[in-house]
């Protein structure tokens, strides 16, 4: 526990109107959207500026109390859930757009802006934000660069740090720095600001994020196919890819999540098939014409049942709805769902949807699978109950099983969710021991006194070891209070 003491220098800081210590504000920040991880912070505190900000970490380092960074709380590696003696940095009031740069492209925001109404203001003169998680109408940008977040568009378009040119932050040691700028070369020094992308709040807190903007596609088209065999879906995507065509997306749904997204929008999706697969291609007229045809040809060689073609933009927008909606369809079938992230080589997927079949299968788990096909990047979610200990364990050993798969064909534990607490037991396998150690000692020079959002990632100090055990501990305590 901090101290009352130093609670009270915190409170001083910031102003009591953005402190709290109370039961219910520790409640509502115990907990981001990773299922199964939840602890109570020791005070909620909003701070309104960088002066702030960097006041409480220096004040961090000579008090030895830890300070976790968040903004919606919508990750899912648990990666904003609080520590032993801690506080909540709450961002998600830093929610201005500070300037829109038509003549270098550029915008300029704070952390808590919505990602969505990036895209929004771009548009308004012609130009496009592409990155587009699935969590886009309610996560903030900030999260996003903390995570490198990804979406449906990352297959042309890429992700979070694709477009992030640079950042103002405070470090852990409250200096405040800026990274990066509108130029559109520049190798002063180490590049800081791509270090930061994906860092997962752990080297410092973004204060405001300059990012790229480029021009706005004029022309898409959408396609849906479906397919007898998840294999075939696999292979389709493998020979789009090896065809040199690159699709604005390629997003795949198995049998399981086409009948809960239909169950849940009523889209008149065909239930009775293995897989699908959403394609969209964009550019100019003649360019996406000719790439659909290609597209259409290759499914029909791979065996596809039924391929769907949108004749308006209103009809494009309801098959995207069948993607968009496929989290939403299968949280309600199970009190807890485990949505989880898995990468590799676009020629391996095939071999990854054959691999997570079998294992769903021998480990006896109900499972729905989607994602970004086109990246190669899946998300296995698993529909469970988290009050039922021998459901959660088959869960665990189901999700250590896909996980190393993924890593044995070349792959990754993680494409867009990070590593957090969940994932970081795999992150020696996917990194090699020097590279864990080398990350762990940027850690250290970054952060000495380890108190920015310590134990994810990886642990330093041992007041962190242990932390999934004691959350695992504190979810029957939260459920009980509640």
């Amino acid at each position: 526990m901090i101290e009352p003491k130093v609670l009270s220098k915190i409170e001083s800081i910031v102003g009591k109107k953005n402190f709290s210590a109370t039961k219910e504000d520790k409640i509502c920040y115990s907990y981001d959207a990773t299922p199964l991880l939840q602890k109570y912070p020791d005070a909620v505190v909003f701070p309104e500026d960088a002066e702030q900000i960097s006041k409480i970490m220096k004040l961090a380092n000579q008090e030895k109390f830890s300070v976790v960074p968040r903004g919606a709380g919508s990750g899912l590696s648990g990666g904003s859930i609080p520590v032993d003696d801690s506080i909540v940095l709450v961002m998600t009031r830093w929610n201005k757009i500070l300037e829109l740069d038509e003549s270098n492209l550029t915008i300029t925001v704070q952390p808590g802006v919505i990602t969505e109404l990036i895209d929004i203001e771009a548009e308004k003169i012609g130009l496009f934000y592409p990155p587009d998680p699935g969590s886009i109408k309610f996560c903030t940008i900030g999260g996003n660069v903390a995570e490198n977040a990804g979406g449906l568009r990352g297959l042309k378009y890429g992700v979070t740090k694709n477009y992030v040119l640079g950042l103002e932050m405070i470090t852990p040691t409250g200096e405040v720095i800026y990274s990066g700028g509108k130029n559109v070369k520049d190798v002063a020094g180490y590049n800081l600001r791509d270090i930061m992308v994906g860092s997962e709040g752990t080297l410092g807190i973004f204060t405001k994020i300059l990012l790229k903007l480029i021009p706005r596609p004029t022309n898409s088209k959408t396609l849906l196919a479906f397919f007898n065999s998840t294999i075939q879906s696999g292979e389709v995507v493998s020979e789009i890819i090896a065809s040199k065509i690159i699709p604005s997306m390629i997003e795949f749904l198995d049998k399981t999540t086409i009948k809960c997204v239909e169950d849940y929008a009523h889209l008149g999706l065909n239930t009775n098939l293995e897989a699908l697969l959403l394609i969209e291609v964009d550019g100019s007229k003649e360019e996406i014409d000719r790439n659909a045809e290609l597209i259409h040809s290759i499914c029909k060689k791979k065996n596809a049942v039924e391929i769907l073609v949108a004749q308006t933009e209103a009809e494009a927008l309801r098959l995207k709805t069948a993607r968009r909606s496929a989290f939403s369809a299968l949280a309600r079938v199970k009190p807890t769902t485990i949505l989880e992230d898995a990468t590799v080589p676009r020629s391996k997927l095939p071999e990854m949807l054959e691999a997570i079949q079998k294992i769903v299968n021998e480990e006896n788990i109900l499972l729905g699978n989607f994602g970004h096909a086109g990246d190669g990047n899946l998300h296995p979610t698993c529909l469970t109950d988290e009050r039922d200990y021998s459901e959660i364990h088959k869960a665990e050993k189901a999700f250590d099983r896909i996980f190393n798969t993924a890593i044995k064909l070349g792959g990754t534990i993680t494409g867009e969710h990070g590593t957090g607490l969940s994932k970081s037991k795999f992150l020696e396998a996917a990194v090699g021991s020097a590279g864990l150690e080398f990350m762990k000692k940027v850690k250290s020079s970054w952060d000495p006194n380890n108190v920015l959002n310590p134990g994810k990632i990886f642990t330093l100090k041992p007041k962190c070891e242990g932390a999934l055990p004691k959350f695992k501990n504190d979810i029957k305590e939260f459920s009980t209070n509640l």
